[in-house]
């Protein structure tokens, strides 16, 4: 009863910070963004906000001599922003007012791919507003089955069930879609994922930022068997001397699985991904979520896992 009654708080508080961003304009989001973003950075206890943990990445990525205090109360400031913007442009955006928000990158790339008689998965990360890269597919008449961690909340949950499927769009609960996912690819419907949290011991280690980063085989895999393309794309935000529109909408790099016929296809199309994410990420390091322990598994954790299973000995075995 009480984890009832706390989630109906907590949704109860949701609905209303909604209520009254819908009613703002955008300028207000950006200022209420700053606000938020300044009592994230500068007012709460760093252990409270992951301070280490995104430090320690962005020197892990961008070198020791990045600007890591200004880049991490930046990325707490678009973080903000973009929770405002997924909010505002719920009821806003169509296909009839896009152009005076957004602007496209390799659109006819992407297009063709998904016109064609292939399925598509669609990759990102957790980069600029990966709400608005997916959902504008759903705008287009591309409906994709969207892979997500369902929510521990109820209410919250049913409300963004709701918001990604308001566009066509299908909700896979991350835990067991994997059927889903192969039904989808089998009958050619496309696929859309988030592609940059650690996959543990037993996922596959390529370089993301010149570090062995554990990454999900299972994306390659799904690529190979079923022939189908992947789109890594992005939606970040624009500063506004780059022109009149917000946000670029993009696909860094269209990859064919039939073009990989090397000896180890899987490790090179995880790579080939990857790498494109990593692009993305350089270009705008502010909009990347940098408090996921992204190389929290480490190449030796899944050697030793190897040797224990060829000898048979057990984790706690002496």
């Amino acid at each position: 009863m009480a984890l009832r009654l706390r989630h109906l708080l907590e949704y109860v508080i949701f609905r209303a910070v909604v209520a009254v961003v819908h009613a703002m304009p955008l300028w207000a989001i950006d200022v209420g963004s700053r606000v938020g973003g300044f009592c994230m950075h500068r007012l709460l206890p760093r252990r409270l906000t992951r301070y280490r943990v995104a430090a320690e990445n962005i020197r892990r990525a961008l070198g020791p001599d990045a600007d890591v205090d200004d880049l991490i109360g930046r990325m707490w400031r678009h973080l903000f922003r973009t929770v405002g913007e997924v909010i505002y442009l719920r009821h806003r955006l169509s296909r009839h007012n896009f152009r005076s928000l957004i602007r496209f990158r390799n659109q006819q790339q992407a297009v063709g791919a998904l016109l064609s008689d292939r399925p598509v998965i669609l990759l990102s990360g957790h980069l600029g507003n990966w709400e608005l890269a997916v959902w504008i597919f759903g705008v287009f008449g591309f409906p994709m089955g969207v892979v997500a961690r369902r929510l521990d909340n109820p209410y919250l949950d049913r409300f963004f069930l709701k918001f990604r499927s308001d566009t066509g769009h299908d909700l896979l609960d991350k835990n067991g879609a994997s059927g889903e996912m192969v039904d989808r690819l089998e009958t050619g419907r496309h696929l859309a994922m988030l592609c940059d949290q650690d996959a543990g011991s037993h996922g596959l280690f390529v370089d993301f930022f010149g570090h062995p980063a554990s990454t999900f085989k299972s994306i390659a895999l799904l690529a190979l068997r079923y022939q189908a393309l992947i789109c890594v794309g992005y939606a970040i935000r624009l500063d506004s001397d780059d022109g009149p529109e917000r946000f670029e909408v993009g696909c860094e790099e269209l990859i064919d699985p039939a073009t990989f016929d090397g000896s180890d296809p899987v490790t090179d199309l995880t790579r080939a991904y990857t790498q494109a994410l990593e692009r993305i990420v350089r270009r705008a390091p502010e909009q990347y979520f940098w408090l996921h322990r992204r190389w929290k598994s480490k190449p030796d954790q899944q050697r030793r896992r190897s040797r224990r299973a060829r000898t048979g000995r057990l984790p706690w075995a002496a």
